[in-house]
C-alpha cells in the first residue's frame, strides 16, 4: 500500500513563486502604456503646433498650443523655411522606478510639417 504525499500548500507555493513574475510583467506593460501615451500626445502636439503656425499664428502662440497638448517637460522646436514649418516635439519618459529603477527611461519624438497658408 502506497501512501500519497500530501499536496496541501502546493498551490500556495506556486502562487508565491509566480506572483513576482506577474507583478513584473504588469509593471512593464503599464510603463509601455505610459510611453505610448506620451508618443501619441507628442504626435498631436507637433501636428497642432505646425497647423497653428501654418495658419499664420505667432511662434509663441503655436508653441503654447503644442505645450498644452504635450507631456510635461516636452521640448518643442520650430523651423520655418521654404514656405513650410517643421515642428519637432520630444519628451523623456522615465523608467518604472521602484524595484525596476535599473530600467532606463526612453525619449519619444514626433515631427510634423505643414505648408504655410497664403494670407
Amino acid at each position: 500500500m502506497h501512501r500519497r504525499r500530501s499536496e496541501r500548500g502546493a498551490a500556495t507555493a506556486e502562487l508565491a513563486l509566480g506572483l513576482p513574475l506577474v507583478l513584473a510583467v504588469t509593471v512593464g506593460l503599464v510603463w509601455l502604456l505610459a510611453a505610448a501615451s506620451a508618443q501619441i500626445r507628442l504626435v498631436d502636439a507637433a501636428r497642432e503646433s505646425a497647423r497653428s503656425m501654418a495658419r499664420g499664428d505667432s511662434e509663441s502662440a503655436a508653441r503654447a498650443v503644442g505645450s498644452s497638448i504635450a507631456p510635461t517637460g516636452a521640448a518643442i522646436d520650430m523651423e520655418l523655411a521654404g514656405g513650410r514649418v517643421t515642428v519637432t516635439a520630444s519628451a523623456e519618459v522615465d523608467g518604472p522606478g521602484g524595484l525596476f529603477d535599473f530600467l532606463p527611461g526612453v525619449t519619444v519624438r514626433s515631427r510634423a510639417v505643414a505648408v504655410l497658408e497664403e494670407a
